[in-house]
């Protein structure tokens, strides 16, 4: 399945256009792209950031400050807003109570449509335990009202070669694959959906790249990629939670990083979707393209 239409909830309304847009997540990977093709585009837009100061300076964007969990900053904030870009918050334990009180803050300032990142096969019980942050995120735009569209975006290939520590990539995984996505091309996606959110009314989007692969094969095309020797060494779950004891990172964190590897053994990110290229209108990019950008001079 590529994408889902959800019952609409009594009285949500299509929004017509972008009318004035505002950013969430700027200083971030995904924010900063999206920002950045909006403002090459001549498209003004209102930056929502925590601290002004890291804001990037692009034309045609105004920066204001609020946090998510702030349900005051973050009304004042979205004052009229038409079409509002929230890309999920960073994982703690409180992450959910954060995403709706925004949210509920972006409807009460007169928010007309939601654009929000989420994640494939976000359920109640997702093997890959963040995932059901997301589910109950997306439930409550659901229940608003609120004119939305949902990106739920694979893992992202740029985020790979962070799971390589010296060199190897350890893990649960088995022979699963995964369909990772740049994020190159979820934010191709997102202004997509910026520039025709009516379009996009009530749509769940699976975002992947154009292939699903094993760690294997993407540490060996990080091998091929770098010029440096990068190889994956499966884990059994007992091994990688022993492994990641010594982090001293709370349980609900661990939970997360060793299911990111147990949902791909699942089978769970591997299916791949054709919504980058019907929305985007352009294929997605595969893994070694990924590596190439985020290092213009490797060479396979």
């Amino acid at each position: 399945m590529t994408s889902h239409t959800p019952a609409r909830a009594a009285g949500q309304s299509q929004a017509p256009g972008p009318g004035v847009l505002a950013v969430t997540g700027s200083t971030g990977g995904l924010g900063s792209r999206v920002a950045a093709r909006l403002a090459d585009a001549g498209r003004p837009q209102r930056l929502v950031v925590r601290t002004a100061d890291r804001a990037p300076r692009l034309p045609g964007a105004t920066v204001v400050e609020a946090e998510y969990g702030d349900a005051d900053a973050a009304r004042a904030a979205l004052s009229g807003v038409d079409t509002l870009f929230m890309v999920s918050a960073a994982e703690e334990a409180d992450r959910v109570t954060k995403h709706l009180t925004f949210i509920d803050a972006a409807i009460t300032a007169g928010v007309k449509h939601l654009v929000y990142t989420s994640f494939v096969g976000a359920a109640p019980d997702s093997t890959f335990t963040l995932a059901r942050h997301h589910y109950a995120t997306e439930q409550h735009v659901h229940a608003s009202g609120i004119s939305h569209t949902i990106l739920r975006d694979n893992l992202y290939l740029d985020f790979l070669p962070n799971l390589a520590v010296d060199g190897v990539i350890r893990g649960p995984a088995g022979e699963g694959r995964l369909a990772g996505v740049a994020r190159d091309d979820v934010a191709d996606v997102a202004v997509a959906v910026l520039g025709e959110p009516g379009r996009h009314a009530g749509e769940t989007y699976d975002l992947t790249g154009p292939f699903a692969i094993t760690l294997e094969e993407a540490a060996a095309t990080m091998t091929a990629v770098f010029n440096r020797a990068v190889r994956y060494e499966p884990e059994t779950v007992e091994q990688a939670y022993a492994s990641r004891a010594g982090y001293g990172a709370p349980a609900w964190q661990v939970d997360g990083w060793v299911s990111t590897y147990t949902a791909i053994a699942r089978g769970d990110l591997a299916e791949v979707s054709d919504c980058v290229e019907r929305i985007a209108g352009h294929p997605p990019i595969d893994f070694a393209e990924v590596l190439r950008r985020r290092d213009p001079a490797a060479e396979v």
